[in-house]
């Protein structure tokens, strides 16, 4: 038996209900970077506990060598509520002690910025404890660190910081890390062995992510039937992974070859084209329009009561020690003007500034020459409005009672026109309190903005999966059967038709769990539960606000294969990159008060947050023109959206004048233009079909063509390259000409 840093020989637990482990023997060698996977309750964190010695195993034992320090994260902070964050997190080191170090700053600044060290720990919300633990934690320096569920509360700029410090915590070979986390992207990113948690047991693989999906997918062949769907789960992800980003990344730990053999029967992840058709048959052609949006909230929103923005007088730095943020998103203030009839309005209700309007509204009586459009002062939510009805309709006429009210604070969303079609499938990224749940209200009609247009199509049936799970809540009594009571017995997936219970069963319930009441649920089964509520609700807009929290990979892997053929319009909003990437089409970052198409995905987020952190101004990294906007991505890689709803159905212009698409749009076609635009269909539907089985033949060569031979590879991918762009440039037109022959 090799001799552990750290190790497990013949480990043995059981809980009341559950066996953990059976005769476990593996152990850490120093330099181990390991990532930590498996279902939502079958030992992983106690597997940490463990290791670090805080709880004994029923037989067996664990080994320490000598001397080493074990640093541990656990999900319950041990933090004093009555202590401030200095003595907590800190442990009371002053200023000149943890800002003089480079390293120490840097963790205190990236995980407390923008927080008072006198604060109290019992006045910190969830996720300020976690990072005050957190921060603890790295400031000590530890042999072996163990961290559970690190990223939870974590935006995607401290999340890629995080994985930064962890690479380069200790030189190559020295230090010990073990990480229990759901992000995927993550644990590609930070490990080099995986550790796989399930039936009593822990099963080894070497490299990342990655790798262990390549690796279990193959176990996974060659087990039993009973294993049948997690395998086929397990190869359409390993094939998203292939095709998708993290295959052109540079750190690949698998072979080529050897992979695209493993998946050269599953098919692509989605039919677009497909997707986006039943879309429009579900929607009609408008979905949600936002035009020239602008949100203002009189008190900052997202901002925690230690923030140097509320404290008293103005002058933080003197009254209170406030952590300079390592990146600090980057706030609008500004006022709206508005024309109102009474102090009721919703404009007011939602800015947060009904309380303090009447002190700032003249009467009319005062200001006779109110004289502002209605039009340009209204902030409204048109639901049900066709493109033909006039905006005027929707806007309250001034009476000559209305009075001036003038709105000042933080702009969440300044001047923002942004067009969500059928079939569209976005993600969107931003720095905790840039105000994505706020942008997530505006979009489904919950929230009126300060300013500007919300229209909201005849057809559209919103649902939201929250960050929260009140909806449950209310539920908690009823057993799981009565509440499915309520639905249609079948629905259809994928083509076929399936009951509520297949469903259910798909989620990770088993059938002994339907007489289990709702409040009985963990955290992760409510998740579960309420995203299958959801979906047998049968919207066709899905809003999902942080849809990972509470899933273990292997539920995250289900959740998105549901999702991949779901036929809709889907808007997501999540921390989780690999998620966010998996299942939206195109990816949107929230800053400055902008929404900001990412061509390249997350890391061109990242690398315009980078481009603020070393100086650079918010207009050098977006590109924002003095009041006028970008027509999409096609005149500059970080545009603002705005201008009409594209041909290609992602929701930007593809170039040109801005409202060209709208005006040709409203020109039906008739006669023998009508005729030739049909034909022209279905020859672009047989030709797409005809690109498909091209595409099909030309992976299966490079799957089976030396991987030696880069030249022969590099000619096959510029076939492959080449049918991908005829392929996206036919699908634009189909959707253009299925417009106008609606």
């Amino acid at each position: 038996m090799p001799t552990y840093d750290l190790g497990l020989e013949h480990v043995s637990l059981d809980f009341a209900t559950k066996t953990i482990f059976t005769d476990v023997t593996l152990g850490v060698f120093e330099g181990d970077r390991i990532g930590i996977v498996g279902k939502n309750g079958d030992g992983k964190s106690t597997l940490l506990h463990l290791l670090a010695g805080t709880r004994q195993p029923d037989s067996g034992r664990v080994t320490t060598r000598n001397g080493l320090t074990f640093g541990m994260l656990d999900q319950r902070d041990p933090l004093d509520d009555n202590a401030t964050l200095r003595q907590a997190a800190l442990e009371g080191r002053e200023d000149y002690q943890w800002a003089s170090d480079t390293r120490s700053r840097e963790i205190v600044e990236a995980l407390l910025g923008g927080l008072s060290l006198d604060a109290k720990i019992g006045s910190l919300s969830g996720g300020q404890r976690r990072r005050a633990d957190l921060t603890r934690l790295l400031l000590k320096d530890w042999d072996n660190l163990a961290l559970d569920e690190p990223t939870n509360h974590l935006d995607i700029v401290t999340i890629h910081w995080l994985a930064e410090h962890l690479k380069n915590r200790w030189a190559s070979g020295q230090g010990a890390l073990l990480l229990v986390t759901h992000d995927r992207w993550f644990l590609d990113e930070v490990c080099e062995s995986m550790w796989e948690v399930h039936d009593g047991v822990i099963d080894p693989f070497e490299g990342g992510y990655s790798a262990y999906m390549l690796q279990r997918v193959e176990r996974d062949r060659q087990a039993d039937i009973r294993e049948e769907r997690r395998r086929n789960l397990a190869r359409k992800e390993l094939a998203w992974l292939t095709r998708g980003a993290r295959a052109r990344a540079t750190k690949q730990k698998f072979h080529v070859k050897q992979a695209h053999e493993l998946i050269d029967d599953v098919p692509p992840l989605r039919n677009t084209l497909q997707l986006k058709q039943m879309a429009t048959s579900r929607l009609g052609k408008q979905v949600v329009d936002l035009n020239d949006v602008t949100q203002i909230f009189e008190h900052p929103q997202g901002e925690s009561p230690t923030d140097s923005s509320d404290v008293a007088g103005g002058d933080s730095a003197s009254r209170v020690d406030i952590v300079p943020a390592l990146y600090e998103e980057p706030k609008i203030m500004g006022s709206v003007e508005l024309a109102v009839d009474d102090l009721d309005d919703d404009r007011l209700v939602d800015a947060k500034a009904a309380n303090d309007a009447g002190k700032e509204a003249q009467s009319s009586e005062e200001t006779n020459e109110i004289g502002v459009p209605a039009e340009r002062e209204s902030g409204t939510v048109d639901a049900g409005k066709s493109d033909e009805e006039p905006d005027a309709e929707a806007v309250p006429a001034v009476t000559s009672s209305a009075r001036r009210v003038t709105v000042n604070g933080r702009k969440i969303l300044d001047d923002v026109t942004w067009l969500i079609g059928p079939g569209d499938r976005f993600g969107i990224v931003g720095a905790n309190g840039a105000g994505k749940s706020t942008l997530l209200k505006i979009i489904d009609g919950t929230l009126t903005p300060t300013k500007g247009h919300v229209k909201i199509g005849k057809t559209v049936k919103f649902a939201v999966l929250s960050q929260r799970l009140d909806e449950l809540e209310k539920l908690g009594k009823y057993k799981i059967k009565e509440v499915l009571s309520r639905y249609k017995p079948t629905y259809e997936v994928d083509g076929k038709e399936v009951s509520t219970s297949q469903l259910m069963e798909r989620l990770g319930f088993s059938a002994a769990q339907l007489m289990t009441p709702i409040a009985d649920l963990s955290g992760g089964q409510k998740r579960r539960m309420q995203l299958l509520l959801i979906l047998l609700d049968e919207p066709n807009v899905l809003i999902l606000d942080e849809p990972g929290n509470d899933l273990d990979t292997d539920m995250l892997a289900v959740m998105e294969d549901l999702l991949d053929s779901w036929p809709g319009t889907l808007i997501v909003v999540s921390h989780d990159r690999y998620l966010l990437e998996r299942v939206t089409d195109e990816q949107f970052a929230l800053i400055g008060g902008k929404v900001r198409h990412l061509p390249g995905g997350v890391d061109d987020y990242l690398e315009m947050v980078h481009k603020l952190e070393n100086g650079a101004t918010l207009d050098e990294i977006v590109g924002d023109k003095r009041g006028g906007k970008s027509t999409g991505k096609g005149s500059s890689s970080h545009g603002e959206v705005s201008g009409s709803r594209s041909s290609n159905g992602n929701g930007n212009d593809a170039g040109g004048d801005g409202n060209a698409d709208s005006q040709s749009g409203e020109a039906k076609l008739t006669g023998k233009a009508f005729h030739d635009a049909t034909r022209r269909l279905s020859a672009i539907e047989r030709k797409l079909a005809k690109l498909e089985g091209e595409k099909a033949k030309i992976e299966q060569q490079m799957a089976a063509h030396d991987p030696a031979d880069y030249v022969g590879l590099g000619k096959l991918n510029e076939q492959l390259t080449a049918n991908s762009d005829e392929k996206d440039a036919l699908e634009a037109e189909w959707m253009d000409l299925s417009e106008q022959v609606e």
